[in-house]
């Protein structure tokens, strides 16, 4: 090759970088306090032996992780980037 001679090179890029909030959402915040709160509720069940406590207390956290679900598919989620 030249020493005048350039090249090239083509650069493969996603059409827009994706969003960078992080978690800032609705659904984000919602499942990650009802997620502690049902820790805490089971922590303090089995620090005073109360088996049925510490079941509420997981109760508490499965359903944080499906109203975060629900929240999500109904748009309080990060945008999903097209690809």
């Amino acid at each position: 090759m030249a020493e005048n001679q350039k090249t090239t090179e083509i650069a493969y890029l996603p059409p827009a970088a994706p969003p960078t909030n992080h978690g800032h959402t609705v659904a984000a915040w919602f499942t990650m306090i009802g997620i502690m709160l049902g820790a805490v509720v089971a922590a303090v069940g089995v620090v005073i032996p109360a088996v049925w406590l510490f079941w509420v207390g997981m109760g508490v956290v499965a359903l944080a992780l499906v109203g975060g679900l629900v929240l999500r598919n109904m748009g309080y989620g990060q945008k999903q980037v097209s690809r």
